[in-house]
C-alpha cells in the first residue's frame, strides 16, 4: 500500500522518510516530491509498505505526529486522474465551456 505524507519539512530528504517509517514496518520506496526546476522539496512525499496492515498501522501512529518542527498528515494514496490534471490555463463559462486563452477575441 503506497501512503501519502504531508506537511514535510523541506529539508526532509528520502533517507529521513525512510528512517521515520521504517520504525513501523518494512518500507518498500520512499520519496520525497521535489520541484522540478529549482529540486527543493515541495514539502510532501510518498512510502510504500510491504504489507498493507503496516501501512494502515503507520497511518494511525504517525498522522498528526510532528517530524521536524512540522506536523506531518499521512493517509492511503489516491490514484492520479487520467490525463495528469488541469495544468492548462484558461477559463469556463457558467455552460462549462470554453477552451483557453487563445480562444478570446481582442
Amino acid at each position: 500500500m503506497r501512503l501519502y505524507v504531508g506537511g514535510l519539512p523541506y529539508q526532509t530528504d528520502e533517507q529521513e522518510l525512510r528512517e521515520v517509517f521504517g520504525q513501523v514496518g518494512t518500507v518498500t520506496f520512499a520519496t520525497v516530491i521535489t520541484d522540478r526546476d529549482t529540486g527543493r522539496s515541495k514539502g510532501f512525499g510518498f512510502v510504500e509498505f510491504e504489507d498493507d496492515e503496516q501501512a494502515r498501522a503507520a497511518i494511525d501512529q504517525l498522522n498528526g505526529t510532528t517530524l521536524g518542527n512540522r506536523t506531518i498528515t499521512v493517509n492511503e494514496a489516491r490514484e492520479r486522474p487520467a490525463g495528469g490534471g488541469n495544468r492548462g490555463g484558461g477559463y469556463q463559462d457558467r455552460r462549462g465551456q470554453g477552451g483557453g486563452y487563445r480562444d478570446r477575441r481582442y
